[in-house]
Parts: structure tokens; sequence; C-alpha cells
């Protein structure tokens, strides 16, 4: 498949993600299903991962989004920029759950743990859909609670990620193609 100048070759199916995202989703519950917790979307990639998980809470939650950017291109800029911080829901006291698409090196979710806990949460849990911890630079501050895949340090389109724009339609997840 072919996305602006680059080629990406199938990696996770549709059908491997919403296995996954069950599974998690199970765990979530069993967790918070009594705690009400505040499910924080980072948008604009975790929007698709964030429907899926939140319409399996079978309990009352919120819902909220943030918006930030750290990628240009393909890589990441090591920069993170927080676009809009729109947050409505109540944080004091209470438990939220931060959604990610992805988590490399692991500077956006550590600046939004920064962020969030100026509210006086009573705790902050973190779902992703990937991770790639052979890039990862915070083992021995941040606990990633949810894991959906583990991969390799490859840049990946769909389901929410995108190149430049376009991909997040996609159902399933594509790698960069080597050449």
């Amino acid at each position: 498949m072919r996305i602006h100048d680059r080629l990406f070759e199938l990696f996770i199916t549709e059908e491997q993600i919403n296995k996954r995202i069950t599974e998690l989703s199970i765990q979530i519950i069993k967790d918070y299903a009594d705690k009400m917790p505040v499910f924080i979307s980072v948008l604009n990639g975790s929007f698709i991962f964030t429907t899926e998980i939140v319409k399996r809470f079978p309990y009352n939650c919120e819902v909220d989004f943030i918006k930030v950017s750290s990628y240009v291109g393909i890589s990441s800029s090591g920069n993170v920029s927080l676009i809009a911080n729109s947050i409505k829901a109540d944080l004091n006291n209470r438990y939220i759950i931060i959604l990610e698409d992805i988590i490399d090196t692991g500077l956006t979710i550590k600046n939004l743990l920064n962020d969030l806990s100026k509210y006086s949460p009573k705790k902050i849990s973190i779902a992703t859909l990937l991770f790639k911890p052979e890039v990862f630079k915070f083992n021995d501050e941040i606990k990633i609670d949810y894991i959906g895949f583990n991969i390799k340090n490859e840049f990946v389109v769909g389901y929410g990620l995108d190149y430049n724009g376009l991909g997040r339609n996609y159902l399933d997840i594509y790698k960069l193609k080597e050449i």
C-alpha cells in the first residue's frame, strides 16, 4: 500500500486488534468497574482505540480529550507540544486512564503525567494499543498498565495512526516496508 511517497505492508490485522482490545477491556473492567474512571484520549491518533475501549466499558465513566503532537513525518520530533488542554472533567481525586495509540520514547506520556498530576487525581493508569519497549526511555519511572501489542521500533500507520495526515482510517495496522 502506498501513502504519499512510502510503501507500507500489513502488520496487524483488524481481527487481531479487536481480539486484543477485548482482552485489555476485560482487564480494565476488572480494575475499574466501581471507580467511575475518566478516560483521557490523546488525540489525534487514539480516537479509534478510545472508541473501542470505552464502548466495551459497561459502567459509568467520563471521556475527555487532550491534543498533543510529537511526530513530524515518520520520526518522533523529540519535542512534545500540548496543542489543546480542553479537559472539562474534574480530575481531583479521580481515577484517570490515559488512552494512547502508541508509546515509543515515552516523552509524550511523561509530559502528560506531569500535567495531569497537577489536578491531584487518585490514580493515573496508562493504556496503549502499541508499545515500543526498545526505545522507551522511562522504564524506571513510568509503568504502562495495559499494552495491546509490543512492537519493534518501526513506523506504523492505520487504526488512528497516520503518515502526514493519511492512513488513520485503515482498520488494519501497516508498517513501513523495507526496500
